[in-house]
């Protein structure tokens, strides 16, 4: 009886924190979403449409979950980082993160979507 109840609690205290183990693959996939993003950005190569598809990469990868979140978030600071290094203006690197927060807090990218943009994106 008492190994029967150890096993219980044991299982119970295993789902409680099996979170960590679904975070690293909420990353991933959250850093194959920014990814999809980019590439997509690229393709349309779309005039004004960069911010929308900041909104969508972070939005999609957000869904993931916690992981995701955070791949979200990583990838959107160093890419501003590195932008605002190599000669980007600072006020487009602070509307790209409005973007970012917008999509990774929830927000629909659809609000940044450009008008004409095809409906593939």
């Amino acid at each position: 009886m008492k190994l029967l109840l150890a096993g219980i609690v044991l299982i119970l205290i295993v789902e409680a924190n099996a979170d960590w183990y679904n975070f690293f693959a909420e990353a991933l996939y959250g850093a194959r979403d920014m990814a999809r993003a980019y590439t997509d950005m690229v393709e349309a190569n779309y005039k004004e449409s960069d911010k929308y598809f900041h909104a969508r990469g972070n939005a999609d990868a957000a869904q993931r979950g916690e992981g995701g979140k955070w791949a979200a978030e990583v990838i959107s600071n160093v890419r501003e980082w590195v932008q605002e290094r190599t000669g980007h203006g600072a006020e487009d690197s602070a509307a790209d993160q409005k973007a970012n927060e917008h999509g990774r807090n929830g927000g629909d990218p659809n609000d940044y979507r450009p008008p004409g943009l095809p409906e593939k994106y």
